[in-house]
């Protein structure tokens, strides 16, 4: 019989190891796919135009060389405008109906695709959503001459919240909103070590407090993507003044309803009302 059978001795020594390569590998995998995860919305980026897209194609430049792509649609002379940052992995055409129900009481809206996402060029990384936020506030201050406000849905929440720390929005309205990228990923991901490898970690929990504007939160309570309680913290270090709606029916990809969009046009609208 050829061969001699592998003793007990050498499994144990063996099998951590395997364990111990095997979970180097998958920590290796995660952290250089960490950005695909979280910007699916980029892989699509030179799909065709969707057929739904609404008002104007405009291009906005960012400080740093990029180019952005962005629907627009003005609003009535006086009127504020809401500057809309989209979720992952979501496009700027999909938005018809929050333009129409916007202009129909006179509302604009413009709503930006990020670097690397379809008709913008670059790539995306926390910075460069950031720099677009700020590029993007300052396109529209340039065209409106109503009060501008803010609206970040999911990954959208984070650049808002920045935007608003460093712009003098009229008011913010931040849809399933997460304390920070880093929370959400060590709760997905417990087993691996995010903390020191997340490369953007969209710490909303650092820049709240500069958020001193009227703020509306509005979550599903049944959301297992950025869980209730994520918002739900943020709310809390948020400063007044501030109010949050949960959906009890809802969860994340399904909040977009009359419901909520007359609740984003009554929030824009008393804004208007407290400002005059």
């Amino acid at each position: 019989m050829g061969g001699h059978p592998v003793s007990a001795t050498k499994l144990l020594l063996v099998l951590p190891l395997v364990a111990a390569l095997g979970y180097l590998a998958l920590v290796g995998l995660m952290y250089f796919s960490q950005r695909a995860l979280l910007y699916p919305g980029a892989v699509a980026a030179f799909a065709p135009a969707s057929s739904a897209e609404w008002g104007e194609k405009v291009s906005i430049a960012t400080p740093d060389g990029e180019t952005l792509h962005a629907l627009y649609s003005k609003g009535e002379a006086g009127k504020p405008s809401v500057l809309f940052f989209l979720g992952n992995a979501d496009r700027v055409g999909n938005y018809r109906f929050l333009a129409q129900a916007l202009a129909a009481r006179g509302i604009g809206l413009l709503a930006i695709s990020y670097r690397g996402y379809a008709g913008s060029t670059g790539s995306p990384t926390e910075d460069g959503l950031l720099t677009d936020g700020l590029a993007a506030y300052d396109w529209l201050s340039a065209q409106s001459d109503g009060g501008i406000v803010l609206l970040g849905q999911s990954l959208g929440s984070g650049v808002a919240v920045n935007t608003a720390a460093h712009r003098p929005a009229a008011g913010v309205i931040l849809v399933s909103a997460y304390l920070s990228v880093l929370s959400l990923a060590q709760t997905h991901y417990p087993f691996l070590p995010v903390a020191p490898l997340i490369k953007d970690p969209f710490r909303s929990d650092l820049r709240i407090a500069k958020v001193t504007q009227p703020k509306l939160f509005i979550h599903g309570r049944r959301d297992d993507i950025i869980p209730l309680s994520s918002g739900e913290a943020l709310y809390a270090i948020a400063p007044e003044p501030k109010q949050m709606l949960v959906h009890d029916a809802y969860s994340h990809n399904d909040l977009w309803n009359e419901g909520m969009t007359g609740e984003i046009i009554r929030f824009v609208e008393a804004l208007s009302r407290d400002d005059g």
